[in-house]
This record gives C-alpha cells, sequence and structure tokens, in this order.
C-alpha cells in the first residue's frame, strides 16, 4: 500500500534530461549563434534571462499555488516574488533619479509579500506592475548606456546598478526554485 505524504512527487516534462525544467532545445532562454558583444549587451542579456526563469518557475499554478507561503514564519510566496520585484524595479528607478522617490506600489514594509493572497485579481495586477516597471526602469536605463555614468542623487554608476538587478533576479530565482518545488515537486536547472 502507498503511503500518502505531504511531499509532492519530483515531477519534470523534460524527456532528455529529466533533472531539468526544460530540454535544452525547447529551452527560450537557449539562443543560437555568439553570445553578446559588449559588457552592456551582456548584462542586460543575463537579466532578461533570469527575468524569463522567474516566468517559467510561476509558468501553470492557480492563484492558491502561486499565493502558497514556503515555511512558517515566512511569508515568502511565487507571488510575492513577482510583487517584490515590481517593487525594487520601482525602486532602482529612484536611484537614478534626481527628483522625488517614487511612491511604493504596495505601501508599507514588506506589503508586497503579505498582501500576495490567492486571488487571481492579485496575480493578474503583480504580473502587470511587473511588466510596467521592467519596461518603465528598462527606458529609464536605456538615457545611460555609458555603464561608467553616476546617476541619481546617490551617484551611483549604471553598471553597479545592472550588476544589482541580476543578483536580486538570481537570488530570487533560487528561491522560487524552492518555493515551486514545494508547491508540485517540479525542480528546475
Amino acid at each position: 500500500m502507498r503511503r500518502m505524504s505531504d511531499q509532492p512527487a519530483r515531477w519534470t516534462r523534460a524527456t532528455v534530461y529529466p533533472d531539468m525544467w526544460a530540454d535544452p532545445d525547447e529551452d527560450p532562454r537557449n539562443s543560437e549563434g555568439p553570445s553578446p558583444d559588449g559588457e552592456l549587451a551582456t548584462l542586460q542579456d543575463f537579466l532578461t534571462n533570469y527575468r524569463m526563469t522567474l516566468r517559467m518557475k510561476c509558468e501553470g499554478l492557480d492563484a492558491e499555488q502561486l499565493a502558497r507561503r514556503s515555511v512558517p514564519p515566512s511569508t515568502m510566496s511565487l507571488l510575492g516574488l513577482v510583487r517584490h520585484l515590481a517593487e525594487v524595479e520601482r525602486n532602482w528607478r529612484n536611484w537614478i533619479s534626481d527628483g522625488d522617490p517614487l511612491p511604493k506600489l504596495y505601501g508599507e514594509r514588506d506589503a508586497d509579500f503579505d498582501g500576495a493572497v490567492a486571488e487571481q485579481a492579485v496575480v493578474d495586477a503583480a504580473y502587470a506592475d511587473l511588466e510596467r516597471e521592467q519596461a518603465a526602469t528598462d527606458a529609464a536605463l536605456a538615457e545611460h548606456p555609458d555603464l561608467g555614468e553616476r546617476v541619481g542623487k546617490d551617484r551611483i554608476a549604471v553598471r553597479e546598478l545592472m550588476v544589482h538587478r541580476i543578483e536580486e533576479y538570481a537570488r530570487h530565482c533560487g528561491h522560487a526554485d524552492l518555493l515551486r518545488e514545494c508547491v508540485d515537486g517540479r525542480v528546475g536547472q
């Protein structure tokens, strides 16, 4: 007789490499041809791939699964990560600007995670917020193609901001791996 367990069975759709999220031939992050030319293009490519990875980790889940918390007392969830990254994208524009800071999207500290509730309207809004904030930050940074240029009140180098963005997404993609595995046993590469 098979034992019931709270632990999801491991699952993958990859067939060539069963320990990977997607077969390499079907992975949208794999591109044909040479790697990007230059430092800025390389940084943008890494950022694009981490953004895509986060979306892949959330793919195919309903509102309840996206909002499911990892381990109490943590408030971390996949939906919380999407909301958090929308919030930090907005905050990075504050680093670029000399003007008054943009208001927080979700209000007080940790509201991005605390407000990640299992409602489809919250999920839809989170994805819309993330797309809008990513596009706005990308547009603001496009005005500063010199990675050595210092911007904003704190005179941060564009290079440092780009690397910090990559680091933030990479760290949270690691969290997303663990969160997704808790939801349905699916593991990533």
